[in-house]
């Protein structure tokens, strides 16, 4: 029996990062959603920041930090009208191939998963050409968490449904204390015409312990001007 995306996101404790990519219901807006989770005191010690057309993860405390590998990133990037967004630095990876005339499938062979024994966290990213209106999914992960080779699925959408997102997460649930990767196709999620309620949406239905900040993101379907709505739960702005 396949599950709802409230039992996957919602009712999993622990969904850990996710990627929703489509369009608002007035056809107004192309839409990305981005939220992190974390349950050590350093991956809690974090908030998303704004620099200009991109936004970052930073630490909350720097003094607090212990080691920024695999979670200080850039989390969305642009570039002539290719919109990025991932759970890791492949996004820099994905931005240097589209300056070299190179695709999104191109960027992400040449990564695999995290390197975050035993749990290997998938790698997910997603990408909207606003100039074709096509938009795209990704998800690096292991089988079984086995890091012998590594699974690349890609999910290739040709046209927005309005109203709805597909969602990719990086983990579908635990056993024996190991993170185990998701699996299947994206999730179709909703999306509304405000960026207030789709981020309230989300931010108010996910594990409340473990989330840390939550990012939404609207680009302007006619002038493609960008927007963004960034919630952190050590400060919100």
């Amino acid at each position: 029996m396949l599950q709802s995306y409230e039992d996957q996101l919602f009712n999993n404790p622990y969904p850990g990062r996710t990627i929703i990519v489509g369009m608002s219901p007035s056809g107004k807006h192309f839409v990305q959603v981005y939220w992190i989770m974390g349950r050590s005191a350093n991956s809690r010690n974090r908030i998303f920041e704004r620099n200009e057309q991109f936004v970052r993860n930073i630490a909350y405390d720097a003094a607090k930090m212990e080691d920024p590998s695999l979670i200080i990133y850039d989390p969305i990037k642009s570039m002539n009208g290719m919109h990025i967004i991932s759970n890791g630095d492949q996004t820099e990876t994905i931005y240097e191939a589209y300056g070299k005339s190179a695709t999104f499938e191109d960027a992400l062979k040449s990564r695999k998963f995290e390197p975050d024994a035993p749990h290997y966290t998938p790698r997910i990213s997603g990408i909207i050409d606003t100039e074709s209106a096509l938009y795209s999914l990704s998800i690096l992960k292991t089988r079984q968490n086995d890091p012998s080779f590594c699974i690349r699925h890609f999910f290739h959408y040709d046209s927005f449904t309005k109203g709805i997102g597909h969602c990719i997460h990086t983990y579908k649930g635990e056993e024996n204390g190991i993170l185990r990767s998701f699996e299947g196709e994206p999730l179709e999620v909703p999306l509304f015409d405000s960026m207030d309620e789709t981020a309230q949406f989300y931010w108010s239905s996910i594990n409340a312990d473990h989330k840390i900040s939550l990012l939404v993101k609207f680009i302007h379907t006619d002038d493609r001007k960008v927007e963004f709505k960034i919630i952190n739960k050590n400060q919100t702005f």
